[in-house]
């Protein structure tokens, strides 16, 4: 599967690596092109997952704001429920199409 924005791939991998949270795809971190990336200083707190970090996304001259969030330190609760470890997995939103 393919993450993409302004016509450009910025994360790629085997649908078997991603994880799939409440209607979201998260890749794994090996598979951003970090390049692309830039840490914003966004955050949000979700109750069951813990504290969500965000990144921009860069491509040419055009940024696309806190399009993707990651869990650095998910809480424990949320790693059984999902039954798996999706610590620093992205995830994508604000126009990023994921295929």
């Amino acid at each position: 599967m393919k993450a993409s924005w302004n016509d450009q791939v910025i994360a790629e991998a085997d649908k078997d690596q991603l994880i799939y949270i409440e209607g979201n795809w998260y890749f794994p971190p090996s598979s951003i092109h970090k390049d692309f990336f830039h840490i914003s200083d966004h955050r949000t707190i979700c109750p069951w997952k813990g504290d969500a970090n965000y990144y921009d996304i860069v491509v040419g001259d055009k940024t696309n704001d806190a399009a993707a969030w990651y869990y650095p330190v998910p809480l424990a609760g949320a790693i059984t429920r999902v039954r798996k470890d999706f610590t620093g997995y992205v995830a994508f939103w604000r126009g990023v199409t994921v295929e």
